[in-house]
Formats: structure tokens, sequence, C-alpha cells
């Protein structure tokens, strides 16, 4: 297929291919994450947005299918329509800013890959004829729940797809427990399935490599959602043997661009270990949310008489408005994200300018 994508020069925060490919160079020689936020709307993009200004970090900002489903409105509930609105907005949002911010599409099952990922990347196919930048520099492929063959036969497909307009494609061997917004896993996923081996990393490796550039999420024994300290054991050393087998056999070269999921309530030991294993990317969704959430909590609580018409009153106006829980929820989550920032050390490490 005839490349018709020629980027204009006057690049805008939403990184282009060529710069998240840098971004993703910069963190594994430099030894950092990006934090990957799930976002579902306008405010919950704002607080990320902020977050990455405010830390001088770059970042990835990421759209699940029930995202989707939720931006598009309650009368259609369309996923691709609620993603693609999702993204432009954020798109028209960066422009704000001066760090980079890649945009990635979270956890997409086999049985939806069709109706979800093909508009997506075609979506960006017709962007790039025009010469815009690709709509998404990321979308992920979540076949963990097929067999290892299966599951490459799949993601070999999407691979080829998604390299033909220079998006990078993320894979999941293994099960990360727990269920989050659709994802793969359950709570009771056999200890054996959250732990991917070595073998199944060196499998991915020689089926996919030389199709195009990709992330991986191996699993080692992380699970989805937010648990008490010591419910859920965490194997970073699985990253490492899995690492050293590949680039044993492929070289120094060959290291994979790794993802962490169900990073919330991680503690940060564990997460700075994952660091030096070649994670590049970690995604942060059941923190944020909560952050989000309780300083709404907090404002109904304080302005109960307010925000409720109680015994013919009239309420409040000014504590009613949503705006007035909105930003303080914006405040709330932005504070979270830049924490993330914080303990993946991608806090004033920024290429935007660079690249």
């Amino acid at each position: 297929m005839a490349r018709l994508w020629a980027y204009r020069s006057d690049t805008m925060p939403v990184a282009t291919p060529k710069q998240f490919e840098a971004m993703l160079d910069a963190a594994q020689q430099g030894g950092y994450a990006y934090p990957a936020i799930n976002c579902s709307n306008l405010v919950t993009i704002n607080a990320a947005l902020k977050a990455f200004a405010d830390q001088k970090s770059d970042g990835i900002i990421q759209f699940s299918t029930g995202a989707g489903q939720f931006a598009s409105g309650l009368n259609h509930k369309n996923m691709v329509a609620g993603v693609i609105a999702l993204a432009e907005l954020t798109h028209r949002l960066a422009e704000q800013y001066d760090v980079l911010v890649a945009l990635n599409t979270d956890h997409c099952r086999p049985g939806v890959a069709a109706e979800f990922l093909d508009p997506l990347i075609e979506e960006t196919a017709k962007r790039r004829a025009r010469g815009e930048n690709n709509l998404f520099q990321n979308h992920m492929l979540d076949a963990s729940e097929l067999s290892l063959e299966e599951n490459l036969k799949i993601s070999k497909e999407y691979l080829k797809k998604c390299a033909e307009n220079e998006i990078i494609l993320e894979v999941e061997a293994g099960v990360v427990g727990g269920e989050e917004d659709g994802a793969a896993g359950t709570e009771d996923t056999p200890d054996e399935d959250l732990y991917t081996t070595p073998e199944d990393m060196m499998e991915v490796y020689d089926q996919l490599h030389p199709l195009g550039r990709f992330t991986f999420a191996a699993t080692f024994g992380n699970v989805h959602g937010h648990y008490k300290p010591g419910a859920v054991k965490l194997r970073p050393e699985i990253l490492k043997q899995g690492q050293e087998a590949v680039m044993g056999k492929h070289g120094a070269e060959s290291e994979f661009d790794l993802v962490f999921h169900g990073g919330s309530g991680s503690s940060l030991e564990e997460i700075r270990e994952t660091l030096d294993y070649g994670v590049v990317k970690m995604n942060v969704d059941t923190d944020t949310q909560y952050a989000f959430t309780r300083p709404v909590v907090e404002h109904m609580f304080k302005n109960y008489d307010g925000v409720l018409k109680i015994e013919g009153e009239v309420g409040n106006k000014k504590v009613y408005d949503p705006r007035a829980y909105l930003k303080a929820a914006e405040e709330g989550m932005a504070a979270r994200v830049a924490e993330a920032c914080d303990d993946l050390l991608s806090t004033g490490k920024s290429i935007a300018g660079q690249v």
C-alpha cells in the first residue's frame, strides 16, 4: 500500500508516529515509564493533560470500549463513535500544552476487534491520506483469553494492519486477573495463568518481531482493580527472566517494550523494580477513578442542603452547578496522575521539542 501520509510541519502535542517511537525509546533508555491513563469524558482528559503538563512529563491517554459506549451517549452506546469523539477532543485540547501525549485504545477482546479496531485503524488511514496526524498512535488487542497459538494468529493479523499505518500494537499473553471495564480475566483466575513464561515471551518475539513494532503486556501476577495489601502477589522477576531469555538468543536490541497492567494499588518498590526490566508503560485506572470521585463525594456531603432542595428550600445553584464539583474532581484526579508520573520517574523528562 502506498504511503500517503506526510505530517504537516506545525506539529502538535499529540505525538506523531515517529515521536511516539521516540517516546518509547527514551523511556527504555532512561529507565522510566509513562502513565497510561484511562479516560472517559472531557474532565478526565483535562485531568490527565493537566498532570502531564504540570509534571513536565509526556504520557498516554487511553480509551476502552466501555468508555466509547459511555461517551457516545445513552441512546446509542456506540463504542467507535464515542472513542473517535474522545480522541478528536484530546487532539484539540492537547494543542494547549507543551508535552507529548500519545493516544491508545485499551483492552479490545478478539470478539469485538473487527467492529472496534478495524474502523479506528481505517479512521487513522483516512487522516493520513489527508496529510494529518494519526488519530491513534497505539492500539491494544487483548487476545489473552485465547491459547497462545490463537492469540498470536490474530495478533499477527492486527500487527500487519497497524504497521501499515505506523500504529504500534500492544499485545498480551497470560491473564491479568480481576475484571475491569470488560477486560479479560476473573478474580479466580488460576495462579499459573497469571505468569507469562520465558518460553511464551520467546514465542511472542519470534512470531511478531518480523512484522512491525509492538509493545507487550506480559503478566507477572498483576490483577485489575484494587485489593488490600498482600492480596496480590506480584513477581516482577518474571519479566527479567523473559527478557534475559529473548536477549540471550537475539541480542540486546530484542529487549521488549513492556506494559504493566493492573498498576493501581502496587507498591512503589514493585513499580520501580519493573522499570529495571523494560516496562515503559503502566496502566492506571482504578486509582484515578477513586481520585476523581472522592472530591465529588466530599462536595456533596459538605453541601448537602445546597445540592438538594430540602423542605421547600431552593438549594444553592453555586454548589449544584456541575462545574463546582467537576473542577474538584479534575484536581483530585490530576494529583493522582502526577503521583504516577513521579512513581514511574517520567516527571521532568518530556522530549517535546527534541523530536
